[in-house]
């Protein structure tokens, strides 16, 4: 029996070449043409020229969300992705065949900077799908549109371009934006709309937005900025108090920048400037009413009329309230009466006085209570200098500490009373430009002089009286010119010329002393001195008996000067 050959691997090889046709090599992992021969129902049978036949799914065939349209004879292009599978067919696919011309198509596209046509299909985390003639791409959320779209249905399943951002092969990846396509298709609306605006246009737009600043019109394709500034004369906290999202406005054209393409809007444009006639309807000193707009630390605002407000400073608030709040004195919305100060039109500034609309204090008080009058009031506070009263008209008046009371001051005047007290004062002088009012309570005291008149008893300076005890204190002497002349104090330094003559225990109530009138107080009350007494003897006898250098004592001058004086 003759032996039987086997073909080697390599003799298989070849045998099982020329069984598939030498045309067969190289057609796995290529897009070849094909001829559909049949369609069995959701299946295209394509006949690519190989010994079998390949089957492809219809959806392959058509776009999403739409119907394939395919027929018998039909030539289309496939991936063979295997020659003969287990069934002996060809494997193909359509998908992969679109998918791969796709990706040559894109990357040209891409590399030229070209839009490209896709259908939305599908949602993933962050963002869509896109259909991109066969390759698939990711449509990130925030490159859907210009602003965030909260509904994208209407935007699935209809061509539209893209602009690719980035793309990799090997991985599969492309990423894709709608909206570079429509900030680029609204910057050329834009260039063209603004070359047809022209600054001081008056126009209409459409309230798109509204902030805190002001609102976004849209005229036609282009934003504008009205700001909350030019949306009226009078004053407006925030634009929805005029305008709504939606509300039709005619706006002027203030401004336009052609290189940053922005456009500011005015309403208040459209109307009359009240401020031209402001200088003839508000004059210097003119009593008006008005509403309080707006309060901060320096002062209150106030509305004269729409578009038209005036400051009030803090200073000009009140005739008696100091260093307060303005809120303290006015609130918003409250009707006052006000003084024109001063209008600068140029600056666009009205200053007013609230005080001033009012009557004065001080000069009403100045009317009721004249110098010399008395009257009452309680301790408010006590300084280092003073106390102050408050009295009628919501004034005070201050009591310097040396007319507290005779013979005392400082500290020890100003703990003989209290803050809450009620005392008596007399008015020593008032001065209503500087707001001030002196007040005595000294003045009240037995044998003071009377308050306000130049009359001093008919003393002067310089003169010497024999004045009566009336009162040893501590500090000195309490004193009287006769019986029922003008009262003065010797102050302790002031009872004698040396240190033990300067007690004031060495004198006695009732005793008379010459005493030189030194000075008088703002009550015209005379400052008596032994020692310039005795000082002023003692220079005139010097004078007119010779001098110490003379060899004389001043014991035998002063004697001398004694005796002539007793002749």
């Amino acid at each position: 029996m003759a032996s039987t050959a086997f073909p080697s691997r390599d003799d298989f090889a070849e045998l099982l070449n020329e069984s598939l046709g030498g045309e067969d090599q190289g057609f796995e992992g290529r897009v070849v043409k094909g001829t559909v021969t049949a369609i069995e129902n959701d299946m295209a049978v394509i006949d690519v020229g190989l010994k079998s036949e390949g089957r492809v799914a219809l959806r392959e065939f058509a776009a999403p969300g739409q119907k394939a349209e395919l027929s018998v004879g039909d030539e289309v292009e496939v991936y063979v992705d295997r020659i003969e599978n287990v069934n002996g067919e060809a494997m193909l696919s359509r998908d992969r065949a679109r998918r791969e011309a796709s990706w040559d198509k894109l990357e040209k596209e891409y590399d030229e900077g070209n839009r490209v046509e896709g259908i939305i299909f599908g949602r993933v985390k962050g963002g869509f799908t896109v259909d991109l003639d066969g390759a698939v791409a990711f449509l990130p959320g925030s490159q859907v549109d210009v602003r965030p779209v909260r509904d994208v249905t209407p935007l699935m399943d209809i061509k539209q371009p893209f602009q690719i951002l980035k793309m990799d092969r090997k991985r599969g990846n492309i990423v894709v934006s709608r909206r570079a396509i429509l900030e680029e298709t609204r910057a050329e609306q834009r260039s063209g709309l603004i070359e047809s605006l022209a600054e001081g246009q008056v126009t209409e737009g459409v309230v798109k937005n509204i902030t805190d600043y002001g609102a976004f019109v849209d005229l036609g394709g282009i934003d504008g900025l009205l700001h909350v500034t030019d949306l009226s004369y009078k004053r407006v906290n925030h634009p929805n108090e005029m305008i709504n999202i939606g509300d039709t406005l005619k706006v002027q054209i203030i401004k336009i920048n052609k290189d940053t393409q922005r456009i500011s809007l005015g309403m208040k444009q459209l109307e009359s400037d009240p401020w031209d006639t402001a200088s003839e309807k508000y004059a210097v000193g003119t009593k008006l009413t008005g509403s309080v707009t707006n309060i901060t630390e320096y002062g209150a605002f106030v509305e004269l009329e729409p578009g038209i407000e005036g400051l009030v400073h803090v200073s000009e608030m009140s005739w008696t309230k100091k260093n307060v709040h303005p809120g303290k004195i006015v609130s918003t919305s409250q009707e006052v009466d006000v003084l024109v100060l001063e209008v600068d039109t140029d600056k666009r500034r009205i200053s007013l006085g609230l005080k001033q609309a009012q009557s004065n204090p001080w000069t009403d008080f100045a009317d009721k209570h004249p110098v010399g009058s008395t009257v009452e009031g309680e301790v408010k506070n006590a300084t280092e200098f003073g106390l102050f009263v408050g009295l009628e008209g919501d004034v005070d008046g201050m009591v310097h500490m040396s007319d507290i009371a005779w013979g005392i001051s400082g500290e020890d005047a100003l703990n003989l009373h209290h803050k809450g007290e009620q005392v008596k004062a007399v008015v020593l002088d008032i001065d209503v430009e500087k707001e001030r009012i002196s007040l005595g309570m000294k003045q009240l005291e037995k044998g003071a002089p009377a308050v306000g008149g130049a009359d001093t008893g008919g003393m002067k300076k310089g003169a010497v009286a024999t004045v009566t005890v009336l009162e040893v204190r501590d500090g000195g002497l309490e004193v009287q010119v006769g019986d029922d002349g003008a009262t003065g104090f010797i102050k302790r330094s002031d009872l004698g010329r040396d240190r033990d003559e300067q007690r004031p225990d060495r004198f006695q109530v009732g005793q008379k002393v010459d005493a030189m009138v030194t000075g008088f107080d703002r009550s015209k009350k005379p400052n008596f001195s032994i020692k310039a007494h005795q000082l002023a003897e003692e220079k005139q006898a010097v004078e007119q008996f010779g001098s110490t250098d003379s060899g004389a004592s001043l014991g035998d001058i002063l004697g001398e000067a004694l005796k002539k004086k007793d002749d």
